[in-house]
């Protein structure tokens, strides 16, 4: 951060964010942090995150501490909450308090720092070259970059995924479900009064029913808007997607309201034979959580039965789709247009390098590597991301319980994310549609009778264009 302008405010902001520093001479070409600087220790710089949890902070700054060892450069680091982070930005940057590196920011909240042109692109573009480009995916690549801008290093991601149970499978003859046909012959064969066929969010009014959906829809060609922004949710491709989705949770699901909650305590009852839900189930699944075990029949005998027969799809597509896509998110790190460019340089690359395992051991089940290795050693991050224990306490580690299949799906599903409006250019119309939902409103409609699919898809497409009106 400019020294000129002083530390953030504690008063704005809340809890504690992430901070370190990178110099600025060339990263050596085996992709590895650059070493130590003489000089360096003068460095402090500023740095916000938006994980403001207590134990995830006290591990960010275990990962810094470790950063400040090795660079003599010191981190202060500021916790923004994600509920208060426009706001945050907002006031800080009026008042000079920007900080030299923001970290776990959603692609959404890059798209609202690059609009207030708060963005250092050119160090960003330098820290991907010096690492190597080829380290990363190349979709992480690309959901983060604009205009030829690096607006973000991206860092790790997040993705929905079709769970399902292999061993039912196995037994009933069906292929992995990997496609509208997979899927409602799998939901079809399978369903019974004692077992669903499929549970899946039709809840309205929620951010995971549209999440749920977009799972689905993007594998059949269905986007909010294009890239001459556009609306297109009441394309033919959006409204098969939603007929789709209707007739799976009212033919062979559970009746009623599903959300985030119901959704995961059916699969781990083991009364559904797939459901749509986050990585975040990884750990859970391991039986990681004391309130979010699975408790299927025969889990009270193996406590793993569930995570060793459980299967997962990343990817889906549709008839109407061109390839296999689905929704996710990716977590980045961005230096701002104010900072201290060396150290702030040296900080990104240091997580992106010795720091990386440690900083993705924080919460793996959420932060699966976009950076699956160095040029040196091409596997070595996702190597490391295997061996990582799926709780703190545990020994049992995520490459002991799943299989290779389980694993290598996940690692290699950032290839095949997307993420509404983002690639199109109209991250603010994604953050102002999930904040009113309407796409999961006609979600919900649709799934319980009161609205036809093109009538559901239009009403949504409609709000959409109101939303996208009022933000020109």
């Amino acid at each position: 951060m400019n020294r000129t302008r002083g530390h953030v405010r504690a008063g704005v902001l809340a809890a504690v964010s992430l901070a370190a520093a990178f110099l600025v001479s060339c990263t050596p070409g085996n992709g590895q942090p650059p070493a130590p600087s003489p000089d360096a220790d003068h460095h402090n710089i500023t740095v916000w995150t938006t994980e403001t949890l207590p134990d995830r902070m006290a591990k960010l700054r275990v990962v810094i501490e470790d950063f400040t060892a090795a660079t003599g450069i010191k981190a202060d680091l500021v916790g923004v909450p994600p509920h208060r982070f426009n706001q945050v930005l907002t006031s800080s940057a009026a008042s000079g308090d920007l900080p030299d590196v923001m970290t776990s920011l959603s692609l959404g909240q890059v798209q609202t720092i690059a609009a207030a042109k708060h963005i250092d692109y050119k160090t960003n573009a330098a820290i991907v070259q010096s690492l190597g480009e080829e380290t990363w995916t190349a979709r992480a690549l690309e959901l983060t970059r604009e205009n030829g801008h690096q607006l973000a290093v991206p860092g790790s991601a997040w993705q929905q995924l079709l769970y399902y149970r292999k061993d039912l499978f196995a037994k009933a003859g069906l292929k992995a479900p990997r496609t509208y046909g997979d899927i409602i012959a799998a939901a079809k064969q399978l369903n019974s009064p004692e077992l669903a066929g499929i549970v899946a969010a039709n809840k309205t009014g929620q951010a995971f029913t549209q999440q749920s959906f977009e799972h689905i829809a993007q594998g059949n060609g269905c986007e909010m808007v294009d890239a001459k922004g556009r609306i297109t949710f009441d394309s033919p491709q959006c409204v098969a997607a939603l007929a789709f989705y209707r007739d799976l949770l009212k033919d062979y699901s559970r009746p009623g309201i599903q959300d985030i909650d119901s959704v995961r305590a059916a699969y781990f009852a083991g009364k559904a034979a797939m459901a749509i839900w986050p990585t975040h189930m990884l750990d859970e699944l391991a039986g990681a959580r004391v309130d979010a075990r699975p408790g299927c029949p025969e889990c009270s005998k193996d406590p793993l039965f569930l995570a060793r027969n459980t299967g997962v799809a990343a990817g889906l597509q549709g008839p109407d789709g061109q390839r296999p896509a689905h929704f996710g998110e990716v977590i980045s790190w961005t230096v701002t247009a104010d900072s201290d460019t060396e150290p702030a340089r040296r900080f990104v690359e240091y997580f992106l390098t010795d720091g990386y395992a440690e900083w993705l051991a924080i919460a793996p089940e959420e932060r699966v590597p976009v950076r699956l290795g160095s040029a040196a050693n091409p596997a070595e991050y996702a190597e490391a991301w295997m061996s990582i224990p799926v709780a703190t306490g545990r020994t049992e580690r995520f490459g002991s319980i799943y299989g290779k299949d389980v694993l290598a799906t996940v690692l290699q599903g950032s290839g095949d994310l997307e993420h509404w409006g983002i690639v199109q250019g109209h991250g603010d119309l994604a953050g102002a549609a999930m904040n009113e939902l309407p796409i999961a409103n006609a979600v919900s409609d649709v799934a319980a009778g009161r609205a036809e699919p093109q009538a559901a898809a239009t009403k949504a497409a409609t709000s959409l264009r109101s939303i996208l009106k009022s933000l020109k």
